[in-house]
């Protein structure tokens, strides 16, 4: 194995200048899982979620503890990661060249059905974020990443075919010459060349905004506020959607610190989405039970896979 530390780890993550390539990412994440086989961090199990885990690191690292990690999705072994990465790859080819009509093709249901996208995808951000957690001072990372997963989503966007990128756009107010609201969006993509200059700031009508978010705490209600904002002072419906990684973070309960709390407010989605306007898609890589098994939440909510497989080419048509 390699010699390298997590002081490496946390350097590469720091790197302006890196992850430009679903390579980059690859590599930042089976470095970690190397490093987690190599060093045996402390592993801890959630005593109210016994799904979630938790590392602690030792005392170089101030025994700093990582966000929960959900284990039903976290490919903690660095031998089952690599070949379900190189699955994930040629898969993505293969939706490129299908597109929608990749669940018509029966050679490829077994790999939808084991959800194994998101699995890959979940592995990678957290190991990043893992890594984040490690800093003396882990809120120094954070904007970090938050960036890199706006990346990694945006790069397999483009890997399908599609044009994406991210976007200033400065809106005129009717009626205030001189007046203008600045947005700056996460994604907007297209599948049909529509994508223009980004210095032109404007939003063609075949393109989708998409905000790309780590969780959606302090953030659901901006995302339904932007999107009747954008369709009101464009004068024309926008598509957008919301892709967010999880929504749960650590919490103590009773004497342990090692709880699970949800962060998503089913209440203000929900409200929103009946009193403002709703969402084109919402999408988690980490989906909270409760988006699931609630009618009224999981006909609004998916998860990231059905995005790729699915909704991704609907929204672009």
């Amino acid at each position: 194995m390699s010699e390298f530390t997590l002081s490496d780890l946390q350097e590469s993550v720091k790197d302006k200048l890196a992850y430009n390539s679903m390579d980059d990412y690859s590599a930042i994440c089976r470095e970690f899982l190397e490093w987690i086989e190599k060093t045996q961090p402390t592993r801890i199990i959630s005593p109210s979620h016994n799904n979630y885990i938790f590392y602690q690191y030792d005392e170089n690292y101030g025994y700093k503890i990582t966000r929960p990690i959900n284990a039903d999705l976290f490919i903690e072994i660095l031998n089952n990661f690599v070949p379900a990465f190189e699955r994930f790859m040629v898969f993505l080819d293969d939706l490129k060249h299908y597109q929608e009509k990749i669940l018509e093709q029966g050679t490829f249901k077994r790999y939808i059905q084991s959800k194994e996208i998101n699995k890959v995808i979940y592995t990678i951000q957290q190991s990043i974020g893992c890594i984040g957690d490690s800093f003396d001072n882990p809120n120094q990372c954070r904007k970090r990443i938050g960036q890199l997963f706006e990346t990694l989503i945006r790069l397999i966007i483009q890997i399908l075919g599609l044009e994406c990128e991210q976007r200033i756009i400065n809106i005129p107010i009717k009626d205030y010459p001189g007046y203008e609201m600045s947005y700056q969006l996460d994604l907007v993509f297209s599948r049909n060349k529509a994508i223009i200059a980004s210095e032109t700031k404007i939003l063609q009508p075949s393109e989708v905004v998409g905000s790309v978010k780590t969780t959606s705490k302090d953030r659901i209600d901006k995302l339904f506020l932007d999107k009747y904002l954008l369709t009101k002072l464009l004068g024309r419906d926008i598509h957008v959607i919301a892709i967010f990684l999880h929504d749960v973070q650590r919490a103590t309960r009773g004497d342990s610190i090692f709880g699970i709390n949800s962060t998503f407010k089913s209440n203000h989605f929900l409200g929103y989405t009946v009193a403002l306007n709703k969402l084109d898609g919402v999408y988690y890589v980490d989906p909270r039970p409760e988006m699931i098994i609630n009618e009224r939440l999981n006909k609004h909510i998916q998860d990231f896979q059905q995005f790729l497989i699915q909704d991704l080419w609907i929204l672009s048509a």
